[in-house]
Protein backbone atom coordinates (compact mmCIF):
# COMPACT_ATOMS: atom_id res chain seq x y z
CA UNK A 1 0.00 0.00 0.00
CA UNK A 2 2.47 2.16 0.61
CA UNK A 3 4.33 2.37 -2.68
CA UNK A 4 0.68 2.93 -4.11
CA UNK A 5 0.49 6.18 -2.06
CA UNK A 6 4.09 7.04 -3.27
CA UNK A 7 3.22 6.80 -6.79
CA UNK A 8 0.09 8.87 -6.30
CA UNK A 9 1.72 10.92 -4.68
CA UNK A 10 4.99 11.50 -6.91
CA UNK A 11 1.94 11.41 -9.67
CA UNK A 12 0.41 14.53 -8.01
CA UNK A 13 3.56 16.33 -7.88
CA UNK A 14 4.56 15.74 -11.48
CA UNK A 15 1.04 17.01 -12.55
CA UNK A 16 1.20 19.87 -10.16
CA UNK A 17 4.54 20.60 -11.83
CA UNK A 18 3.07 20.12 -15.27
CA UNK A 19 0.30 22.49 -14.61
CA UNK A 20 2.88 25.45 -13.28
CA UNK A 21 4.67 25.24 -16.25
CA UNK A 22 1.56 25.29 -18.63
CA UNK A 23 0.01 28.79 -16.52
CA UNK A 24 3.56 30.46 -16.19
CA UNK A 25 4.16 30.08 -20.16
CA UNK A 26 0.71 31.24 -21.01
CA UNK A 27 0.91 33.92 -18.46
CA UNK A 28 4.72 34.74 -20.04
CA UNK A 29 3.29 34.46 -23.57
CA UNK A 30 0.34 37.23 -22.58
CA UNK A 31 2.82 39.48 -20.57
CA UNK A 32 5.26 38.32 -23.30
CA UNK A 33 8.12 40.07 -25.25
CA UNK A 34 7.30 42.17 -27.77
CA UNK A 35 9.54 41.64 -30.96
CA UNK A 36 10.66 44.00 -33.42
CA UNK A 37 12.60 43.61 -36.54
CA UNK A 38 15.03 46.04 -37.21
CA UNK A 39 17.92 45.82 -40.88
CA UNK A 40 21.18 47.51 -40.97
CA UNK A 41 22.51 48.22 -44.52
CA UNK A 42 24.96 50.99 -45.40
CA UNK A 43 24.05 53.57 -44.29
CA UNK A 44 20.60 53.32 -42.30
CA UNK A 45 18.81 51.25 -40.24
CA UNK A 46 14.68 50.08 -40.81
CA UNK A 47 12.97 51.16 -38.80
CA UNK A 48 15.29 54.62 -37.80
CA UNK A 49 12.65 55.24 -34.89
CA UNK A 50 11.65 52.57 -32.51
CA UNK A 51 8.55 53.79 -30.01
CA UNK A 52 9.30 51.51 -26.64
CA UNK A 53 6.91 50.79 -23.36
CA UNK A 54 8.90 51.49 -19.77
CA UNK A 55 9.51 48.38 -18.20
CA UNK A 56 7.69 46.21 -20.95
CA UNK A 57 10.08 43.81 -22.45
CA UNK A 58 10.85 44.17 -25.68
CA UNK A 59 13.36 42.22 -28.24
CA UNK A 60 15.25 43.91 -31.23
CA UNK A 61 16.10 41.06 -33.71
CA UNK A 62 18.55 42.77 -35.85
CA UNK A 63 19.85 41.91 -39.35
CA UNK A 64 22.13 43.34 -41.87
CA UNK A 65 21.19 43.27 -45.85
CA UNK A 66 24.96 43.98 -46.67
CA UNK A 67 28.02 43.67 -44.73
CA UNK A 68 28.84 43.86 -40.58
CA UNK A 69 26.89 46.53 -39.22
CA UNK A 70 27.34 46.95 -35.28
CA UNK A 71 24.32 48.54 -33.33
CA UNK A 72 24.86 50.89 -29.90
CA UNK A 73 22.89 52.71 -27.35
CA UNK A 74 25.09 53.14 -24.45
CA UNK A 75 22.69 55.04 -22.82
CA UNK A 76 20.57 52.16 -22.18
CA UNK A 77 23.70 49.88 -22.41
CA UNK A 78 23.54 47.79 -25.45
CA UNK A 79 25.32 46.49 -28.53
CA UNK A 80 25.31 44.06 -30.80
CA UNK A 81 27.25 42.91 -33.77
CA UNK A 82 24.76 42.48 -36.85
CA UNK A 83 26.00 40.03 -39.30
CA UNK A 84 24.80 39.32 -43.16
CA UNK A 85 22.28 36.58 -43.30
CA UNK A 86 22.44 36.21 -39.46
CA UNK A 87 19.75 37.23 -36.94
CA UNK A 88 21.23 39.14 -33.73
CA UNK A 89 18.37 39.24 -30.74
CA UNK A 90 19.15 41.76 -28.24
CA UNK A 91 16.59 41.76 -25.29
CA UNK A 92 15.75 45.45 -23.85
CA UNK A 93 13.75 46.49 -20.31
CA UNK A 94 13.98 49.67 -20.67
CA UNK A 95 13.16 51.20 -16.86
CA UNK A 96 13.39 55.05 -17.81
CA UNK A 97 11.22 57.22 -20.37
CA UNK A 98 13.25 59.11 -22.57
CA UNK A 99 14.62 59.63 -26.36
CA UNK A 100 17.86 56.96 -26.79
CA UNK A 101 20.59 57.30 -30.11
CA UNK A 102 21.37 54.32 -31.17
CA UNK A 103 24.24 53.75 -34.19
CA UNK A 104 26.05 51.84 -35.89
CA UNK A 105 29.72 51.82 -33.99
CA UNK A 106 31.59 49.16 -36.84
CA UNK A 107 32.78 51.64 -39.56
CA UNK A 108 30.80 50.68 -42.87
CA UNK A 109 32.01 53.62 -45.17
CA UNK A 110 31.63 57.07 -46.17
CA UNK A 111 28.22 58.10 -44.94
CA UNK A 112 28.89 55.67 -41.47
CA UNK A 113 28.33 58.17 -39.17
CA UNK A 114 24.73 59.20 -40.27
CA UNK A 115 23.87 55.75 -39.57
CA UNK A 116 21.22 56.27 -36.47
CA UNK A 117 18.29 55.85 -34.98
CA UNK A 118 16.42 56.71 -31.83
CA UNK A 119 14.43 54.51 -29.11
CA UNK A 120 11.59 56.26 -27.58
CA UNK A 121 10.70 54.99 -24.38
CA UNK A 122 7.44 56.36 -23.23
CA UNK A 123 5.65 55.99 -19.68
Amino acid sequence: MKSVTQSAGFLSVLVLAFLITLTASAFSQDQGEQVIKVTAKKFEYSPNEIRLKKGVPVVLELTSLDRLHGFNCPDLGVRADIFPGKVSRVRIVPDKAGPYEFHCDIFCGEGHEGMTGKLIVEE
